[in-house]
């Protein structure tokens, strides 16, 4: 009687393969409790880093994010564009403005 050598049991692809099921198992659970963490303890707070002003205008009644010269003044500081096409633009905008506030 050889009880233990039947053809019925796994060999090294039954192995392997149960290996990986169970890898790929343990993933999904560990990835799927990370996210439920992280959407109960951030609810509603999706697409948003920290450093995004909420949407919408703000609470105090005041401008909705800084003027167009101002964030052509910060990319001039920042080294995006040069003096010359900084003034070329500020001037644009200014006229532009004018133009808007005489219709």
């Amino acid at each position: 009687m050889m009880y233990w050598y039947d053809d019925h049991g796994m060999h090294g692809w039954g192995w392997f393969a149960m290996s990986v099921g169970m890898l790929l198992f343990w993933v999904v659970v560990i990835v799927g409790a990370v996210l439920l963490v992280r959407a109960l303890i951030h609810p509603g707070g999706r697409g948003r880093t920290p450093t995004q002003p909420p949407a919408g205008p703000p609470a105090g009644g005041g401008p909705a994010g800084p003027s167009p010269e101002q964030v052509l003044a910060d990319r001039f500081a920042r080294g995006e564009i040069d003096e010359r096409e900084y003034h070329a633009r500020l001037a644009t905008l200014r006229e532009t403005a004018d133009r808007l506030v005489k219709h």
